[in-house]
This record gives C-alpha cells, structure tokens and sequence, in this order.
C-alpha cells in the first residue's frame, strides 16, 4: 500500500498558475512608473572652503565679499573687510528669511556689489539644515511681484547671489562681551 501511493504522487503533474501574479504586475509596473515621475532632484553648484588659506601680503585693497553668518538667535549679514552691514533678530517663528531678502536685494542694487554673484554662508556647529536651505534660497533669488508672471502662471525667479561658499562661522563676540559685563 505504501507503494501505491508513492507511485500516485510521482505521477501526478501540477501546473504553476501565475494568472494572479501577472494580474498583480500589470496594476503595479504601471503605477510605479506614474510615481517615479513626480520624484525631481534639483542640484546646486556649491564653492567649499580649500583648506588651509595662503597668507600673503599685498599693498591691493581686497575685493568686496559679502558673508552671512547664520547664529541661533539672528543672522549678521556683513562684508568681509568693512564688517557688519546688518543684524536680522530670529521672529516668532524663526529665522526671517524674507528680511534677510530684501536686504541682499538692497545691497545688490549699490554699486559696489551689483556685478557680484558670490557670498558666503558661515553657520555655527548647532544650525539645523531646514535653516541653512532656506537661507541658501533667501540669499540666490527674488521672488517678484504678482503681476510678473509667465505665461503659465508661475512667479518669475531673479538671482540675487547664486555662488554660495560654506564654512564655519567665527566665535560670537555678542556673548563673549555679554557674558563679561
């Protein structure tokens, strides 16, 4: 008996039914193929500090280098040589990134720095890094006025500095000669 029944399962043949697994492929090539479309990856050129800074001594003024120094309770907006053009307090919510824009919008438009494109974002140790995208957005463009719009509808973009350089941000002289007083 116990040979009978080895011969009955030996001989039996099961077909593979994939009728459900390509009904389950054909709904889901197709919707993986819609989603990848939406998912968009933007780049952005950055200049990074070199390392170690030659010194050397010329008679020449330096040029003109605006920096923004992003600090937990404000942001300095300052010109490297002459030092600290504008101090721009945190709001309620946060940073205020459309002061920090119309400022840079203001100093573009001086003589001086109307032909230049670069600044420089110093950040100390702590500065999250929703903060330092949304300064590097506040420092590249302006968004324009309503009633300049393209032909589709979307808001027209000018550039305000779009070469951005990182670095550290130098220790806060507010708190040393806060914390000495």
């Amino acid at each position: 008996m116990y040979r009978n029944k080895s011969k009955k399962l030996k001989e039996t043949n099961v077909e593979l039914n994939i009728t459900a697994f390509m009904n389950l492929m054909v709904v889901l090539v197709p919707f993986l193929l819609m989603t990848a479309v939406f998912s968009q990856v933007s780049i952005l050129n950055m200049n990074l500090p070199t390392g170690a800074a030659d010194n050397i001594v010329s008679e020449e003024e330096p040029p003109k280098a605006l920096e923004v120094i992003i600090r937990t309770e404000r942001l300095d907006v300052l010109e490297r040589n002459s030092g600290l053009l504008k101090s721009i307090p945190n709001i309620e919510t946060g940073y205020d990134f459309v002061e920090l824009n119309l400022f840079l919008q203001q100093v573009k438009s001086h003589p001086e720095f109307n032909t230049d494109t670069g600044i420089t974002l110093l950040m100390e140790m702590e500065t999250e890094y929703d903060a330092l995208i949304q300064t590097m957005d506040a420092v590249r463009l302006i968004v324009r006025e309503e009633e300049e719009l393209d032909g589709e509808g979307n808001q027209i973009h000018g550039e305000l500095f779009p070469n951005i350089s990182m670095g550290d941000a130098p220790p806060d002289e507010q708190v040393k000669s806060g914390g000495k007083e």
